[in-house]
């Protein structure tokens, strides 16, 4: 089968309905057990309940144990419904639950099930450290009643509190901080220096954020390294200044950019006549073009903010700022050379891993979300995980209203404040969702001009954004925010106290306004999820332009000349753009979907060999074998030294070696990994060349490690008293962690695999 063939079988594959949920009949059955269960727990006293709490190892006792346990420390009695959930993540499955539903007291519940299964201790993995700090606290009550122990760890822990956290029975962490506690504990040179235990289970909230969009991030430990030269920052000015169309010519899919023959002899004149394309000019070529794409695509307050004199990206997913990241490939200097910042260090690259394989090195994984069942397919392929479809507690009441579609942005936006505004002066509730910090702005200025006061929400701070949002459910609040602003803090009608609850209910409760279809459903579901939370009354609609980037890069084909439209307001009322909007972000999902398939395929064989060298680490780290090899090549020198010195000794140099040789080969396959599209030209499959220069470039390591280590030993004249510094063993003497955001514009190869995804599925509609 070639290629094209490939890709287009799953296309369609993708664009099917979802796959089955789990069936959770005999989960229910269980339910009156648990109920007939819990009316014998009442009656036992505190210290009774943690007594039988230590012993429960079924669902039915763990779900009754918990449930009475939350009631006496939370005064919440989990529901039917949360119980099934519980039980569902005790059976590894990811767990749909709509917003509103309780998945933070469900995830304590099993999280009390697992450890008492043997498989603790349990990581609880959220999307940031708000999140993972109030969890915690919140829930700490219940799990000290259930004789229980828990922490909590985020960017500000100290190593002590990180390794008194992770001591804990249930410690819950962002996914990042806890993927970099990883990656630094498997460079420690003494065992005593690891924070983290054996990673065992892992609870995942908001999965499909962390398992599906965050999957193929790189979490990456830098070290420092002299000299560091960024060319990128020169470049910057050689491109500032150039114009569009004259200069450079924007592809219509504004994911890249060229050059044009005046462009490339304006820049070639600033440079003293040289020819950019000579092949010793090569490393000047790509700082051009990385300061091109900054220049011309990259938007300051979409793509990124500049804030506190740094520039931070803003994640295309949630539409909110994504701490500690940085654009590959230079693109990050580039940005900040734009600017006018300083280039903030990029460092050598010891040990890095992507969100995914990270995950995958838990013995167990289960998750919940509100909306899995749109990525349950790949789900299943990258973690076999299959969804369970927990049912709401009361019935869904929210009414949704069809896609109002418009030709431009302008009319768009117009329409858009008329209707908030007309809301607004009834005093019910608006809570706005945009697709970019820009826009939100835009849209702020707008309804201000209006007479509509709002509260705008950019997606900054984690905190104060959980109490704004928190409040968003106000009489006559109107609330702007990026999509993803707030996840995780649930919207009371009336407010956080409910004080008008029965006022906002009375006039439809809260409204939600989506400014934009996003590229994927499931981010629009979760915004409307905003509305309607266990029964109560809510509304959402979503205000579409054929403007808008999606429709544009993805369906422009598929909508007609001259669609059918309202002259009074320019309302579009035409089956073919409706169906033209659907379309688009099916497709936009499904190229989404394929690079996400392509990264991961090139990601397998370094974890692979990022895993064999990481249990030869183990046992050099933990055995004498360093030492061994020291005895075995030099018997008698050896035989006059201490045998602890000598195993001390071999294992720090061998521990050197090895991690200086990893971090050499990581950065080898990275520059295997820019190139090898290349191949493509030459009609041979990238991956396979990916994997010819991979593989044997990693069986050299091994033997590498022992002739470096030995070629140290022999240079050293008097082992007894040797130090690393005098062997010129030097490690870095600073350390930072940072998280790789994708290329906005993908590498070549993700832009072809794009570029042909979008042909296939628009001639298979």
């Amino acid at each position: 089968m070639g290629v094209s063939q490939r890709v287009k079988n799953r296309f369609r594959r993708f664009l099917q309905r979802p796959g089955t949920t789990v069936d959770l009949a005999p989960l229910r059955k269980l339910l009156p057990q648990i109920e007939d269960r819990g009316s014998d727990l009442a009656d036992l006293t505190d210290e009774e309940l943690v007594e039988v709490a230590g012993g429960a190892k079924d669902f039915v006792e763990i779900c009754a144990v918990g449930r009475e346990a939350a009631s006496r420390a939370l005064g919440e009695r989990p529901f039917d419904v949360q119980l099934l959930g519980a039980m569902s993540l005790l059976a590894g499955k990811v767990a749909e639950m709509a917003t509103g539903e309780g998945k933070t007291l469900t995830a304590a519940v099993a999280a009390y099930g697992h450890v008492q299964q043997g498989n603790g201790p349990v990581h609880v993995l959220t999307i940031n450290d708000y999140l993972a700090r109030r969890d915690a606290q919140w829930m700490e009550p219940l799990y000290t009643r259930l004789g229980l122990t828990v922490g909590w760890v985020n960017e500000s822990s100290t190593p002590e509190e990180r390794r008194a956290a992770y001591a804990c029975d249930v410690t819950y962490a962002s996914v990042s901080e806890a993927g970099f506690d990883y990656l630094r504990d498997q460079l420690v040179t003494d065992i005593e220096d690891r924070v983290q235990p054996a990673l065992s289970t892992a609870i995942v909230d908001e999965a499909d954020s962390i398992l599906i969009d965050e999957a193929r991030v790189p979490m990456v430990l830098a070290g420092a390294v002299p000299g560091d030269q960024d060319p990128v920052h020169a470049a910057a000015t050689l491109v500032k200044g150039l114009r569009p169309k004259r200069d450079y010519q924007v592809a219509e899919d504004g994911r890249s950019v060229q050059l044009t023959a005046r462009g490339l002899a304006t820049v070639e004149h600033r440079l003293g006549g040289v020819n950019l394309y000579a092949d010793e000019n090569t490393e000047q070529l790509s700082a051009v073009n990385v300061a091109l794409h900054a220049h011309a695509l990259l938007h300051r307050d979409v793509d990124y903010i500049v804030r506190n004199g740094a520039v931070e990206l803003v994640d295309e997913m949630r539409g909110r700022v994504a701490q500690r990241r940085r654009w590959p490939d230079g693109l990050q200097a580039a940005v900040e050379a734009k600017e006018g910042l300083d280039a903030t260090a990029e460092g050598e690259v010891l040990n890095t891993i992507t969100v995914q394989a990270f995950i995958g090195r838990y013995r167990t994984v289960c998750g919940m979300t509100a909306t899995a069942v749109h990525v349950g397919d790949q789900l299943r392929e990258f973690f076999k995980l299959e969804v369970a479809v927990i049912p709401p507690n009361t019935p869904n009441v929210r009414a949704d209203e069809p896609d109002r579609i418009y030709v431009s942005r302008a009319e768009k936006e117009e329409a858009m404040i008329a209707e908030i505004a007309k809301h607004h002066a009834a005093g019910r509730p608006v809570l706005i969702g945009t697709l970019d910090v820009k826009e939100s702005e835009s849209l702020a200025l707008g309804l201000e001009a209006a007479g509509v006061p709002c509260v705008v929400l950019n997606a900054k701070n984690d905190e104060e954004e959980a109490a704004i949002i928190a409040e968003a459910g106000n009489h006559g609040a109107v609330t702007v925010s990026t999509q993803m602003a707030g996840r995780g803090v649930d919207i009371r009608l009336g407010g956080s106290d409910q004080a008008d609850r029965e006022r906002v209910a009375e006039l439809g409760g809260l409204l939600v306004v989506g400014a934009g279809r996003h590229d994927s459903r499931r981010v629009d579901d979760q915004l409307r999820g905003r509305a309607g939370r266990q029964g109560d009354p809510g509304g959402s609609v979503f205000f579409v332009a054929l403007e808008d980037n999606l429709v544009a890069r993805h369906a422009a084909d598929a909508v007609p000349a001259s669609p059918k439209m309202r002259l009074e307001d320019g309302l579009v009322e035409d089956e073919q753009v409706d169906w033209a909007v659907e379309h688009a972000q099916r497709v936009a999902e499904g190229v989404n979907h394929e690079i996400h398939r392509n990264t991961w395929r090139y990601s397998v064989v370094i974890e692979q060999q990022r895993v064999a060298l990481a249990e030869r680490r183990e046992r050099l780290l933990t055995t004498d074998v360093a030492g061994d090899l020291l005895r075995a090549t030099y018997p008698d020198e050896m035989n006059e030294i201490d045998e602890e010195t000598v195993n001390q000794a071999g294992r720090s140099i061998a521990l050197y070696h090895l991690d200086r040789l990893w971090a050499e080969h990581l950065a080898e396959m990275s520059e295997v990994r820019e190139g090898v599209h290349l191949r493509a030209l030459g009609r041979l499959d990238p991956l396979d060349e990916f994997h010819r220069a991979a593989v044997p470039a990693f069986r050299k390591l091994v033997p590498e490690i022992e002739a470096r280590t030995l070629a140290t030993v022999e240079e050293i004249e008097e082992l007894e008293d040797w130090t690393p510094e005098e062997a010129k063993l030097i490690r870095p003497s600073a350390t930072w962690t940072y998280l790789v955001h994708d290329n906005p514009f993908g590498s070549e190869l993700d832009r072809l695999i794009a570029a042909v995804g979008k042909r296939l599925t628009t001639e298979g509609r």
